[in-house]
């Protein structure tokens, strides 16, 4: 439920009913709006009184949530989130798009640190980079581990990119906080609970990706688990879903966008590499998500594709990105909108 604060309630009043939210054994979430200040209240609320709340001074009224995703919703906060990538630095969920770019894994010191310099000027906010990859074959390239976080840190000093990636398990969680700017639950890890607990205790921003079978309602209710856990910085991301079609590797479902632009305030990316598994459909199904209205992009870009570790065929090189960003400039204009 939420406890919508009257106008006029003081600082005072809200602290009281937090702390009766609190001590009936549900956990407070104080949203502060444009015109209103609310608590969503959120917990089993069998045997708990409404009424004791509706009396407390400075409580206008008390409005049920509906949605089985909470925190998440429009039901509780109808202004959309946006979430800094770097304290003082790009966001996301506004009207300015945020283009997030690197390679599939993190492979090498200097081949990492040129692309990034490279990104940086052709207008990305993010440098992305597995150092943990989560392989399906255990023979496959499984990352640098703590030494290709060493160097996305190093590519961030030098060209101010915020740095996304990947955290596999809870243990690694602070680790890559330490070296990270925003920590990204993969596809694979979305219903891994204890890892979206660990995540979300936190305060770095989380990119979330969608199960390849989840529902948007499932997939919902993962963000939900970072935000309860107390961490509200959670960024969505379509990656495409499996589906009976072999021809892509996954189908991206931009229809994902618009719906849950309607029902969650959370920001929400698209990844055209994973979502086709195809280099050349990656700008036009770019350009198909910016028109949708994501509020940006995660893509792989390799300086050699032809020569990368892992997932040569879907990564696009820098001069096929620079292209691309030049086209989703015109294409976010056309939506009132800005690269």
């Amino acid at each position: 439920m939420i406890v919508v604060m009257a106008p006029t309630a003081n600082q005072e009043q809200l602290n009281h009913v937090v702390a009766l939210v609190e001590e009936m054994g549900l956990k407070s979430h104080i949203i502060v709006g444009t015109n209103r200040t609310v608590v969503a209240a959120v917990g089993d609320k069998r045997g708990v009184d409404k009424g004791a709340l509706e009396n407390l001074p400075g409580v206008e009224k008390i409005v049920p949530i509906l949605s089985p995703y909470k925190v998440a919703s429009t039901e509780v906060k109808q202004e959309k989130t946006i979430v800094r990538l770097l304290p003082y630095g790009p966001a996301l969920g506004g009207k300015k798009l945020g283009v997030i770019a690197g390679p599939c894994s993190v492979e090498d010191r200097n081949q990492l640190l040129d692309l990034a310099g490279q990104l940086k000027e052709a207008g990305a906010v993010g440098l992305r980079g597995g150092a943990f990859k989560p392989r399906t074959s255990p023979y496959s390239f499984q990352g640098l581990a703590e030494k290709g976080l060493e160097y996305l840190a190093e590519a961030r000093e030098q060209t101010g990119l915020a740095v996304v990636t990947e955290v596999l398990t809870v243990t690694q969680v602070d680790l890559v906080a330490k070296y990270a700017d925003v920590l990204q639950v993969g596809a694979r890890n979305m219903q891994n609970f204890m890892l979206l607990k660990a995540i979300g205790e936190q305060p770095k921003p989380v990119l979330l990706k969608r199960g390849m079978s989840a529902t948007m309602e499932e997939f919902l209710l993962a963000a939900e688990y970072i935000i309860n856990a107390g961490n509200s910085n959670v960024i969505l991301c379509e990656r495409g879903i499996r589906t009976f079609e072999e021809y892509c590797r996954n189908t991206l479902a931009l229809s994902l966008i618009p719906a849950i632009k309607h029902v969650s305030h959370l920001p929400i990316i698209v990844d055209p590499t994973h979502g086709t598994g195809h280099a050349y459909l990656v700008e036009p199904m770019s350009m198909a998500a910016i028109a949708a209205g994501a509020d940006g992009l995660i893509i792989e870009v390799h300086p050699d594709p032809e020569h990368a570790l892992t997932d040569a065929a879907q990564q696009i090189d820098v001069g096929t990105f620079k292209q691309l960003m030049a086209r989703a400039g015109r294409v976010a204009a056309a939506i009132d909108r800005a690269i």
